[in-house]
């Protein structure tokens, strides 16, 4: 018996010659607390909801827009009253897709035409853009806390904040992207799912290039939202092509995971051609749905080119002429961005380039008033203004949270800092290619949502993991928590200039920390 035992023996002769077998990895089927999870989330989106819809309607030029709402607002009311399609007489030319001022009539329809009314939309769509955080991080960190954190993090973020509070088309934008980001996440732990259950049935080495994985009605879900997204602004064009690289390199992991002999051909035999469909073909159909009021009328702009302003044959004669027209109709928007370029002549003085987004260098003014006319401050005169500046406490710490980020991704692998970079990049980096285009920071609003989740991400690594030491995870905890009431305390500092409530000058000074604010 001792020799049996002792490690020293010589060992069986079968346990020399049989290699143990390949294991799968472990399916991690995420938080199990479903109840507390929703608990959390349905207060934090009752909290963002308080905070994005006190004083909504406030303020107002004279009962007017303000900033670009006076395009929206009013092409908003024409949807609403002109059988759903803007025409934009004042200008000649709707220079963005239809989708967001559709959504900002449904709240003119409700309330008039007035600020609840072209605001209140917006609203809607910030506190959904709240939940949605708190949901995709629970289920990316599988933590209830870190979802939690995510979601204190967005509602005190002080651009998506006042763009929940604006008549404007970019929080529309930011929830759309992020809605089809969550979904892709919940289709990773789906196919993952799926080939667990074939590996389980010893069915994963039928083919070298692994399984086909079915109906993903996750991803399908994520192309309608990319194509709502393109029907809102043309950016989300962008974010089709980053999501859609994201979704064939989650199927490649997923197929070397679980042994697959070829995955990289695997993918591209079994995943690319359904991913083209799901995300290219069916955001294509989406974005044309949103033309609808457009295809059906007589008196679009440009609805009948072909015929007026094309000509009839061509190498493209075969394409119905209502696509032809579309298509002259895009050429015309897409020359007046294009023109829009700092060579030619034009300039704002609040524009900003994509290199001071990630910090919020460069915010954005959209209201201000001061004067003897402005009261309730306590002084002689009094300013009101409403400025869009990201939280300093949450976007100064964007480059160490896209380094850290990266060295997770590079070093460790980690697929969740990944996928945040993926979305951070395709709100960011396409801006670089056309530097000389006039440029603002509310095109910046898409980037709050994932820079909140990376920074969630890096926090809940701070707290540290449930089977550490109660002091190793006492310590993180306190380390975020004093993290978490200096970014409430910054977004309550900042409230004045971002609901427009009368401060004194010397405190509108005070609030302008750097030279660039100004």
């Amino acid at each position: 018996m001792t020799q049996l035992t002792d490690e020293r023996a010589t060992p069986a002769v079968d346990t020399l010659i049989v290699s143990p077998a390949p294991t799968a990895p472990a399916l991690d089927p995420g938080p199990t607390d479903r109840l507390r999870g929703w608990v959390v989330t349905i207060f934090l989106t009752t909290l963002a909801a308080i905070t994005r819809f006190v004083m909504l309607g406030y303020p107002t030029d004279a009962g007017t827009p303000v900033f670009d709402e006076k395009h929206y607002a009013p092409q908003g009311w024409q949807v609403l009253t002109g059988g759903w399609l803007e025409d934009n007489p004042g200008y000649g030319l709707v220079v963005h897709p239809p989708i967001g001022k559709q959504l900002i009539a449904v709240g003119e329809a409700i309330f008039g035409y007035n600020g609840w009314g072209w605001r209140f939309a917006s609203a809607v769509a910030g506190t959904i853009l709240v939940l949605l955080v708190v949901r995709i991080v629970r289920r990316m960190a599988r933590s209830t806390l870190v979802g939690a954190i995510a979601g204190l993090l967005i509602i005190a973020d002080g651009v998506t904040f006042v763009s929940s509070r604006i008549g404007m088309l970019d929080i529309f934008m930011a929830v759309f992207v992020v809605a089809a980001f969550g979904c892709l996440v919940v289709d990773r732990d789906q196919v993952r799912e799926r080939m667990a259950l074939v590996w389980v049935e010893g069915r994963i080495h039928d083919s070298p290039y692994g399984p086909r994985l079915g109906v993903r009605w996750w991803r399908f879900g994520a192309g309608v939202l990319l194509g709502l997204a393109c029907g809102t602004k043309w950016s989300g064009v962008y974010f089709i092509v980053f999501f859609g690289l994201l979704s064939v390199a989650f199927d490649v992991a997923a197929r070397r995971a679980y042994g697959v002999r070829r995955p990289w051909i695997g993918a591209g035999l079994r995943d690319v051609g359904p991913a083209l469909y799901a995300l290219v073909v069916i955001p294509l159909l989406v974005y044309l749905a949103s033309y609808w009021p457009w295809f059906a009328s007589e008196t679009g702009v440009d609805r009948n080119a072909v015929g007026t302003k094309v000509g009839l044959g061509g190498h493209f004669a075969f394409v119905p002429d209502a696509l032809r027209s579309l298509w002259y109709y895009s050429g015309n928007v897409l020359e007046f961005h294009s023109g829009l370029t700092n060579s030619a002549g034009n300039h704002h003085p609040w524009e900003s380039k994509p290199w001071s987004w990630p910090m919020g260098l460069r915010p954005m003014l959209y209201y201000f008033a001061d004067g003897e006319q402005i009261s309730g401050c306590g002084a002689s005169s009094c300013v009101k203004a409403v400025m869009l500046i990201g939280t300093p406490a949450i976007w100064w710490l964007a480059l160490p949270m896209i380094a850290w980020a990266l060295w997770r991704t590079v070093v460790s692998k980690d697929w969740r800092y990944a996928a945040v970079l993926t979305g951070y990049g395709a709100g960011l980096l396409p801006w670089f290619v056309t530097m000389d285009r006039q440029m603002y920071f509310f095109y910046a609003v898409a980037l709050a949502p994932f820079l909140v989740m990376g920074l969630a991400l890096a926090l809940g690594e701070i707290i540290g993991r449930a089977r550490a030491s109660a002091e190793r995870r006492g310590t993180g905890l306190l380390a975020v928590c004093l993290y978490l009431g200096l970014v409430i305390a910054n977004f309550i500092w900042l409230w004045p200039v971002l609901t427009a409530i009368p401060i004194t000058p010397e405190a509108w000074q005070q609030q302008l920390w750097l030279p660039s604010w100004r």
